[in-house]
């Protein structure tokens, strides 16, 4: 495949899509969608998925129930980046899940805790174990900003920020 070199600006009116193509196959898989509006994630648990939610901001709603949202399988290169939406402290969580404890998050989350005074660490750094931690709690959010990429096809690294009143917590599956 030909490259291409560019010396102005690139334009699209729909985004710019990221992939990949197996060289024994030719089958694509779409990585990423860049430059497209924020998805808006339901109220409810959501299976996840490159074409759709990669390299967009997701919405995470003020949830009537905790809400698990599930990455695909990874691939190197996919971002997902999970923004708090609710208008105030949310009542319920959300859940970002690998789907298996071999496919576990690196890295960690920095908790600003939100009753302030309460005789408890105020700013705390919450982290993954490292070897098996496959899911994220993200416990009464009253704000939230959560990356995740895909480092491999095994591997995801995980960093952000939630404001709240509990911590954060990684869990196995």
């Amino acid at each position: 495949m030909a490259n291409t070199t560019f010396s102005g600006p690139v334009r699209s009116e729909n985004g710019f899509k990221t992939i990949v193509k197996n060289e024994t196959t030719g089958a694509i898989t779409e990585i990423a969608t860049l430059g497209t509006a924020p998805v808006a994630l339901a109220d409810g648990n959501v299976a996840l998925s490159n074409a759709v939610h990669s390299g967009r901001f997701l919405i995470v709603p003020n949830g009537t129930q905790d809400n698990t949202y599930t990455l695909p399988a990874p691939v190197a290169g996919a971002y997902f980046c999970f923004v708090y939406g609710g208008g105030a402290a949310d009542a319920t969580d959300f859940i970002i899940n690998t789907g298996s404890d071999t496919n576990f998050f690196i890295g960690g989350v920095l908790h600003l805790d939100t009753d302030a005074g309460a005789a408890a660490d105020e700013v705390v750094p919450v982290f993954a174990d490292g070897n098996s931690n496959s899911k994220l709690q993200v416990n009464v959010p009253a704000m939230a900003q959560v990356h995740v990429i895909a480092l491999n096809s095994t591997n995801w690294q995980i960093w952000g920020n939630v404001a709240s009143t509990t911590a954060p917590a990684f869990a196995d599956q």
